[in-house]
């Protein structure tokens, strides 16, 4: 009896320590998954791009706070004001990998064409103090350093938001909220406008696109950080330009057609030529300027009636 006993103890203990494993292990395991996922998106470089020689000296750094950030957290970003000093200003919303060192040629274009720039790391980047970023993170980032911009720039007729690759998701997102909190206030968008360039529809897309000639893995089912720019970017109701290198060899251009096709008027498609995935502001610079001038005259749609708008503008550089 007593042998039986302990038999069956053992065989109910090892069904508990089984099911423990289990209740603590997958909790665990999808939080590891998701660190690694997160590695995985952002790839951060620590330290300073090489080919980044140093910013001018008319370039303000700051350093921005927000309340749940605490002491340990904070938001490292240039200002660069135009020589008019009431110019256009833009929020520059940087992609995965490089801090703004690794942006400062794309920024100085930008200013060249004669823009004031705020363009900030997110936490964990470059200076900015902070954990691995998540998509929750780079959202709030991008909402804090868009208040110091409506401080910069007061006239919201004058101000951008701008976003690369990775960076035009969360530009996408902004926008959108904004474009919402428009529509339940029934009040003008606080921008003038949306530029994203080199991104895509959704992180699961992407991920599926860069894996299928490397894994047979269903990557779109383990993607936890959805970075859903297709399904949020009717919401934004301010123009829209659309940019993408022909030659993109990380981020398919079909990506941007499904934006273009999924946006609202008014918008444009600029389709760059032979560029990849980072020099389509500089090898299609003329196209570039003009369409960013068509966006600047273009009349900020009424949020009620987006849908009632023409057809948009598709474009080679």
């Amino acid at each position: 009896m007593p042998q039986r006993f302990l038999t069956h103890f053992k065989a109910r203990w090892f069904f508990w320590l089984c099911l423990l494993l289990i209740i603590v292990g997958l909790p665990v395991g999808c939080a590891a998954l998701q660190h690694k996922e997160r590695e995985l998106v952002f790839m951060i470089e620590p330290g300073t791009a090489s080919w980044y020689h140093g910013i001018p000296a008319d370039v303000q750094e700051l350093e921005l706070k927000a309340p749940s950030f605490g002491v340990a957290q904070n938001i490292h970003a240039w200002w660069w004001q135009a020589q008019n000093k009431d110019a256009p200003a833009i929020l520059y919303l940087h992609g995965a990998r490089w801090n703004l060192t690794g942006q400062f040629f794309r920024i100085e274009q930008l200013h060249g064409l004669g823009f004031s720039i705020l363009a900030i790391d997110y936490r964990g980047f470059g200076e900015s103090k902070g954990q691995l970023p998540s998509e929750a993170s780079v959202y709030e980032d991008a909402r804090v350093a868009w208040a110091r911009l409506k401080q910069l720039q007061p006239d919201p007729h004058k101000r951008l938001i701008y976003g690369h690759s990775l960076g035009g998701a969360v530009a996408v997102d902004l926008a959108a909220e904004l474009g919402q909190n428009a529509q339940k206030g029934n009040e003008p968008i606080q921008a003038r406008g949306l530029i994203i360039e080199s991104t895509f529809t959704n992180l699961a897309d992407a991920a599926s696109s860069v894996a299928r000639t490397r894994t047979s893995l269903p990557v779109r089912w383990l993607v936890s950080q959805k970075f859903d720019s297709i399904d949020k970017i009717a919401d934004i109701h301010m123009p829209l330009l659309i940019v993408h290198g022909t030659a993109d060899q990380y981020i398919s251009p079909r990506f941007s057609e499904a934006l273009f096709q999924a946006a609202q008027q008014p918008k444009n498609l600029l389709m760059v030529p032979g560029g990849n995935h980072n020099n389509s502001m500089s090898l299609g610079r003329e196209a570039y300027s003009r369409a960013i001038e068509t966006l600047l005259n273009e009349k900020a749609p009424s949020v009620h009636a987006a849908n009632d708008a023409p057809m948009g503008t598709r474009q080679s550089g």
